[in-house]
């Protein structure tokens, strides 16, 4: 009896573990579903936003507006398929050369796309203004990003390697400092050092270019032969004379 007893509380047991394992698989599908429907947008696939309808906002993990503003974009992108509009999102800290080509110098931030024409979306920040904002066309009545600033065009690629070359080297002085135990100040000293060095290298190297496209007279065969012998000339004499009677 004892035995029939503890294999019914060993299969009771088991089949109570097995139900909670089911339930909590049945309760966390809706919640991976919806976040398949916030796309994340990083410097390898931001191409992706010039086809189509997008709204993205621009956050950061730490800023306390984003954080508020986190659970209305979750829903919000629920709604995005009804809508026939992307929803997304880009992690500054994460990206920050995407930081650079959209001049993000505010967080959150959100544009809207259209077939590459984007607008910055500056209105209220709950669910039901986002719905009508794609649903009315409000987005028809913003001005477009000028194409000089769009993030397609050469200045925006320049201000996002500009973005990227700023943190890499935050990073390399966080390694120096936190990692080798360099002073502050001999991190700075190291990076002087390396601006000046590279800026020589790369005057040497734009000097070479210049007389390579461009050679002096100075240095060409003919030049001084060429120069002598107009010495002798008539014209050059009379010309030379002329010169010195103006002069005086």
């Amino acid at each position: 009896m004892a035995c029939t007893y503890t294999r019914r509380v060993r299969m009771t047991a088991g089949a109570c573990v097995f139900s909670a394992l089911i339930a909590t698989c049945v309760l966390q599908l809706p919640a991976s579903a919806k976040q398949g429907n916030l796309r994340l947008i990083t410097d390898g696939n931001w191409e992706d936003i010039l086809t189509g309808e997008w709204m993205i906002e621009f956050f950061a993990p730490w800023c306390p507006a984003c954080q508020q503003l986190q659970p209305v974009w979750n829903e919000f992108a629920e709604w995005g398929e009804d809508l026939g509009v992307n929803i997304a999102k880009v992690d500054v800290t994460e990206q920050p050369g995407l930081s650079g080509r959209f001049i993000i110098t505010a967080l959150p931030t959100i544009y809207h796309c259209k077939d590459g024409v984007f607008r910055r979306y500056q209105g209220a920040r709950s669910k039901d203004d986002f719905l009508s904002f794609i649903d009315e066309k409000k987005w028809q009545s913003i001005e477009p990003v000028s194409s000089w600033f769009g993030p397609s065009s050469f200045l925006m690629k320049a201000m996002s390697g500009l973005f990227k070359l700023s943190m890499f080297i935050r990073n390399c002085h966080n390694y120096l400092t936190e990692q080798l135990g360099v002073p502050v100040w001999g991190s700075y000293g190291i990076f002087a050092l390396a601006t000046l060095i590279s800026g020589l290298v790369l005057g040497l190297v734009l000097v070479f270019i210049a007389d390579f496209a461009f050679p002096s007279r100075r240095f060409a065969p003919n030049y001084h032969h060429s120069k002598s012998k107009c010495l002798y000339e008539p014209a050059c004499l009379t010309t030379g004379m002329y010169q010195r009677f103006i002069k005086t």
